[in-house]
């Protein structure tokens, strides 16, 4: 009998959808641990999204009109909404960054040698994303209750809203791994996975009331993705700013934020998956 020569990679057997969460388990542990070892990664994550809070409640807040008040209050409560929609959506750069590293250095290739799951590498990446992005929500929740933010509603409809927000920053995620495996260095991941996010995080009804917008930028804002998860949080916690707007996602914004993110994830894992085996192929 000859001997074999070269490394074969060899799935072990077992049921392939209980080995793929498995190991999407097992990188993402990985990537949690090394995570707690760079602590400034989760520090400044915090950080930026406590200043978007604080410049926008106290110097912006005064001057803002909504349900025809300019209370700080008032807008306070409305504006919480779409920081915290933003802090989950701007984790995409960070998740492209962490893919492109990887690649960059060769990690993929260690990773393809292995008798693993191929989707498990983004997989896996994504969870650990998810993970830190909800400890920064939660911060970022305690910082909200200090500047005066409140919710109106029972605990289920209030847990109801962040997983909506969870929801929506893990489909973006998919959207930034697609990103770092499309280009050639963390650096250009980071720009890439930022560039895109600011007009679709502007041209929402986030820090403003759409129906104060033109007519057909209110349509693009009405049927932002992003939007919608604002629109529903809005709702799902209580505070002001129901839309006047007959666009159904406007109309139907748990519905639409739900749906939304639904399909993010589908096409871009899809994508994502495709453009990994092609790229290490």
């Amino acid at each position: 009998m000859s001997a074999v020569t070269g490394a074969v990679r060899v799935a072990p057997p077992g049921n392939p959808i209980i080995r793929s969460i498995r190991d999407s388990l097992v990188v993402a542990k990985r990537n949690l641990i090394r995570m707690s070892r760079i602590p400034e990664m989760v520090i400044f994550g915090v950080i930026q999204p406590v200043m978007f809070v604080v410049l926008f409640s106290y110097v912006f807040g005064g001057s803002m009109t909504v349900g025809g008040t300019t209370d700080p209050a008032v807008y306070r409560e409305f504006l919480m909404a779409g920081i915290f929609a933003q802090t989950v959506t701007f984790a995409t750069a960070g998740a492209g960054a962490g893919i492109a590293d990887d690649m960059h250095k060769g990690l993929i290739d260690r990773f393809r040698s292995l008798p693993m799951a191929r989707g498990a590498v983004l997989t896996g990446r994504t969870l650990a994303d998810l993970v830190q992005t909800a400890l920064t929500l939660a911060v970022l929740a305690v910082v909200a209750l200090l500047v005066g933010w409140r919710t109106h509603t029972s605990i289920g409809e209030v847990l109801g809203a962040f997983g909506l927000l969870l929801l929506l920053g893990y489909a973006f995620t998919w959207v930034g791994a697609l990103i770092g495996l499309s280009v050639r260095t963390p650096e250009a991941a980071t720009s890439g996975g930022l560039i895109w996010l600011f007009p679709v995080t502007f041209i929402s009804n986030a820090f403003v009331d759409s129906s104060r917008m033109t007519p057909w930028l209110r349509h693009v804002a009405d049927w932002n993705p992003f939007s919608a998860t604002v629109q529903a949080s809005r709702e799902l916690f209580g505070n002001p700013g129901v839309s006047q707007s007959d666009a159904w996602p406007m109309q139907h914004p748990v519905w639409a934020s739900l749906i939304y993110s639904v399909l993010i994830i589908v096409i871009f894992r899809t994508l994502s998956v495709r453009k990994y085996r092609s790229a290490t192929a």
